[in-house]
């Protein structure tokens, strides 16, 4: 399993680190069974895997929920909580309960939280408690009502500069990696060469840290995908043309055949 040192020591070392998102045991297996360096148990959740237009509506408890079926599917892998819509803003003693549960109860090894230097010191007590956090910048889901939807951040100079200086803050305050989400590239590439921590991206271009993926747009099931998020497989097409073989085989008689009868031995 990856470590907090370790992560650090990678970008040191200059090697790239694989993240991906999970939500459930059975692609938690399949992500740590292909080598994944880490797991985010992300609130994109809501929108992929329960419905939800947006990412805001997703709980805490929803969160914990998910989080422990995803270590018990992936026990070897460093997997990090997003803390949903509200939290990081909370009393602190709120962020904290929340925090300790996400390790304690769901089983996280650290935290993620998306904002910049309004959260800082919320970050360094956090850190100082012992818990691990993950920042995000760019593109904040969390924030998509005043951003006016899911657009890319930080094109002009004094966007950069404030995403760079907040980049720093967070890195100050403790924080073990940083999320980019839909900046430009030569933005995430300053960024990356001005922290110690590393940077993983998610529409940020090749100059970064790590790259982080949806499953659900890996595999390639969803009606919409970004443009930035590549699809290794179609696999909505395919379990489609699986689930109509099955329904007209039921209709017209041919399954069950005898080959999937039980049989009194089969208990």
């Amino acid at each position: 399993m990856r470590s907090v040192p370790e992560l650090v020591a990678m970008k040191a070392r200059g090697e790239k680190i694989a993240m991906l998102t999970a939500y459930d045991a059975p692609s938690a297996r399949i992500a740590q069974a292909a080598g994944v360096d880490l797991l985010l148990v992300g609130d994109s959740l809501g929108m992929v895997v329960l419905g939800y237009p947006t990412t805001l509506s997703v709980t805490l408890e929803e969160m914990l929920h998910h989080t422990r079926a995803v270590r018990r599917g992936a026990p070897d892998v460093f997997t990090v909580m997003d803390l949903p819509f509200g939290w990081a803003h909370r009393p602190w003693s709120e962020v904290l309960a929340a925090s300790v549960r996400a390790i304690q109860e769901g089983g996280a090894h650290a935290v993620k939280l998306e904002g910049g230097e309004e959260i800082a010191e919320t970050v360094a007590r956090l850190t100082a408690a012992g818990i691990p956090v993950m920042g995000h910048l760019g593109l904040r889901p969390q924030q998509v009502y005043r951003l006016g939807g899911y657009r890319m951040q930080g094109r002009e100079e004094r966007e950069a500069e404030e995403l760079l200086r907040a980049a720093r803050a967070l890195e100050d305050a403790g924080a073990f990696a940083l999320v980019l989400e839909l900046v430009p590239e030569a933005l995430a590439r300053r960024i990356s060469q001005a922290l110690r921590i590393p940077t993983i991206g998610i529409g940020a271009g090749r100059a970064v840290d790590g790259q982080v993926l949806v499953w659900h747009d890996l595999l390639g099931i969803g009606e919409r995908r970004p443009r930035f998020a590549r699809a290794y497989l179609d696999l909505e097409r395919e379990i489609r043309a699986a689930v109509a073989a099955y329904v007209a085989d039921v209709r017209s008689g041919a399954f069950p055949d005898r080959e999937h009868v039980p049989l009194p031995e089969d208990g």
